[in-house]
């Protein structure tokens, strides 16, 4: 059975004009009976949705999609597609309740942008607040309300909310989540950091470890760093990261807290050298990769990068203060596609960020800035879709 989707056609031209098979052009209602590699080899290129319609194709187009060596090579190939066909960036707004919507990376960087209607996450109901804690695999985790916590993949439409992780703290503790995947084990978790502090510092922490495989929480040792920036932690080489400082005031010296998931080991991750001044830095993730903003006031914005299986941080781009922009800081670096840069790379070079509740766009070649046309938003986060199972 041939597919009728367009680009699997396309795909079906090409292999028909690279390979010996002696291929007669079926009428209407004819089966052609082509190798599974080559079937795998076409249908590793449609996006989920399409995906989802062919398992009615037959059972062996069924049992071939289901497969976990089929999910695993989609996934594979949807991570590492140079043209990020099936990249798409989630952000959350309020109008007047809270809601999420998405686009795909190819609109909103090179239009015509065209954005979703409001996605149908779980749990969804008026005036609950929904955070978007991080994406691996394109499964994302949501945190409603702050200690409701489901993870939930958009493309497939299934979701799984977590139970509770019951901690006992004094009232109006602080919440931080985060994310991620441990590979060895082939197991989501996620961590909850529950910390209770004054202007002193922190007080008490208790951390909390979430497996999906066991579908239960455990305590791990104690968050001991100081008070965590950040809502989230940062998933990258199968470790979460928070920023964390000893001191409550304004530049206090500040670390890179580190916790592995498979060992659930704490470490610091030595920083980059920055130079003299300061303003304030966010840290990110970028390509999958651990990322600084780092924000020289009234000059320039430094993007740093640790890339994966490397020791040292690079500095990838040094975007300049624009009086036009205000005194803002930039955040959340969301792509960055210098030429010839290895993590993600458009032909443009542009660097997407999300400046004051908007996507900005950065070109390095000119110095020049771009608004998307997207309302204004609080966060957000890019996911490529996947057939991950929950």
């Amino acid at each position: 059975m041939i597919v009728s989707d367009s680009s699997a056609n396309n795909q079906l031209k090409k292999i028909k004009a690279t390979t010996n098979l002696q291929f007669q052009t079926p009428s209407l209602g004819e089966i052609v009976d082509l190798p599974e590699e080559i079937i795998q080899d076409i249908l590793l290129r449609l996006p989920v949705k399409s995906l989802l319609k062919s398992r009615c194709v037959s059972k062996s187009w069924n049992s071939l999609i289901s497969s976990s060596r089929f999910v695993k090579s989609h996934l594979k190939h949807s991570a590492e597609n140079a043209d990020f066909a099936n990249h798409r960036i989630i952000f959350t707004l309020l109008n007047p309740t809270y809601t999420l919507k998405q686009c795909s990376v190819n609109s909103l960087m090179r239009e015509p942008l065209v954005v979703a209607p409001n996605l149908d996450f779980p749990n969804l109901t008026p005036h609950s607040t929904v955070w978007v804690v991080g994406s691996c695999n394109g499964i994302i985790c949501l945190a409603i309300d702050e200690d409701d916590v489901f993870l939930w993949n958009p493309a497939t439409r299934k979701s799984k909310q977590l139970p509770s992780a019951v901690v006992e703290m004094k009232p109006g503790f602080y919440y931080s989540w985060g994310f991620g995947y441990c590979e060895l084990e082939g197991d989501y978790k996620v961590v909850g950091l529950f910390c209770d502090y004054d202007d002193g510092g922190l007080r008490e922490s208790v951390v909390k470890i979430y497996s999906l495989r066991a579908d239960s929480w455990k305590r791990i040792g104690d968050f001991s760093f100081g008070v965590p920036y950040d809502d989230t932690g940062k998933f990258a080489g199968g470790k979460l990261h928070f920023a964390a400082s000893k001191g409550m005031e304004f530049g206090s010296s500040w670390n890179i807290v580190s916790l592995d998931l498979e060992s659930e080991a704490y470490g610091i991750v030595e920083q980059p050298s920055y130079g003299e001044g300061f303003s304030d830095f966010s840290l990110e993730l970028l390509g999958g990769c651990l990322s600084i903003l780092y924000v020289y006031e009234m000059k320039r914005t430094d993007l740093w990068v640790l890339k994966e299986g490397e020791e040292s941080w690079a500095r990838v781009a040094s975007i300049p203060y624009s009086s036009g922009l205000g005194n803002y800081v930039y955040s959340n670096p969301l792509l960055i596609m210098p030429n010839g840069n290895p993590l993600l790379i458009m032909p443009n070079g542009e660097i997407l960020l999300v400046f004051s509740g908007s996507f900005l766009v950065y070109n390095p070649k000119d110095d020049s800035f771009r608004w998307p046309d997207v309302e204004r938003f609080f966060e957000a986060d890019i996911y490529f879709e996947s057939l991950a199972p929950l």
